[in-house]
């Protein structure tokens, strides 16, 4: 297995820079850390990007979650593993990971009970954390990045 190309973070001067910024700053203390990497999982596992899955599967368990935990993300909703401040950003991930799987792709529902669990810079956390894992997981995608090579 090889990647189709040079990743394109690294092809055009300033993207790798410009997307570890961004991924710094939702590493803040207003969403835990493992909140972030369960959204960054849970996103890389619709996307299908092994890259990432590897990686924050791997990350998940330096900060101590248990393997049920994390085997668990895919089917978080069928499993007791998860908080419900945990599952609203769980269900945020993948409505905004899947937006054009519904007519409304975040509906008013689901808004209401992320905010039961969060206040404003947490969801802006939340929502920049989603959208910077998308990211990701479309540039691997697209030139067939493999999960523990090196970037070229």
């Amino acid at each position: 297995m090889q990647a189709r190309m040079k990743h394109p973070a690294l092809a055009l001067p300033g993207v790798l820079e410009s997307l570890q910024l961004l991924g710094k700053a939702t590493d803040n203390d207003a969403i835990s850390p493992a909140t972030r990497k369960l959204v960054e999982l849970r996103a890389s596992q619709i996307n299908g990007c092994g890259v990432c899955v590897d990686m924050h599967c791997r990350e998940l368990k330096k900060l101590g979650q248990s393997d049920e935990r994390v085997f668990a993300v895919a089917a978080w909703r069928h499993t007791p593993y998860f908080d419900d401040q945990e599952r609203a950003a769980l269900a945020l991930a993948e409505a905004l990971t899947r937006l054009s799987d519904n007519p409304d792709p975040v509906p008013d529902s689901l808004w209401a009970e992320a905010t039961r669990h969060y206040d404003e810079r947490q969801l802006a956390t939340l929502l920049v954390c989603i959208a910077q894992i998308n990211v990701w997981n479309r540039l691997n995608a697209a030139v067939g990045q493999i999960a523990g090579a090196p970037w070229h």
